[in-house]
């Protein structure tokens, strides 16, 4: 994926996020997320059902890289099983941290693969997918 490629996921990501605001439906799983380091703070609300994600909301104040970061993430869970989600989330964790990972699997969130080299923002680029992480795995205990 080339630099334009990513500024453009990104910018597009930025300035339309996907599922931006939260809805009133206690059938979802609700989490505050927030970067202690810069403003980023991140309300997910996400449904569950039948092992799969059928919906992830977001609202909250932050940064591009988080905003744009959160809204990739949405579009490329949505529908997933909890299983293929739990792959595609640590696939993007080894792509920040520079491991091993599978870019098929990342589609729009290979936009990201440069942020290591901006080890300030990873945080931003994480908090959402954290999120999400931490609503799967309570669900499963």
């Amino acid at each position: 994926m080339d630099q334009n490629m990513k500024r453009s996921i990104i910018l597009e990501h930025y300035q339309h996020p996907k599922n931006k605001g939260l809805i009133d439906d206690e059938t979802y799983i609700k989490i505050n997320m927030n970067n202690e380091s810069c403003i980023d703070e991140v309300d997910l609300m996400v449904k569950l059902e039948d092992n799969k994600i059928k919906d992830i909301r977001f609202d909250g104040e932050a940064c591009a890289i988080c905003t744009s970061s959160t809204s990739v993430m949405i579009d490329t869970l949505l529908g997933k099983t909890i299983e293929e989600a739990e792959e595609i989330i640590n696939n993007f964790y080894n792509m920040i941290e520079e491991k091993l990972y599978n870019e098929e699997l990342l589609e729009q969130a290979n936009a990201y693969n440069d942020i290591s080299k901006q080890p300030n923002r990873k945080k931003c680029a994480l908090l959402g997918w954290w999120g999400i992480e931490k609503i799967i795995k309570e669900k499963n205990n």
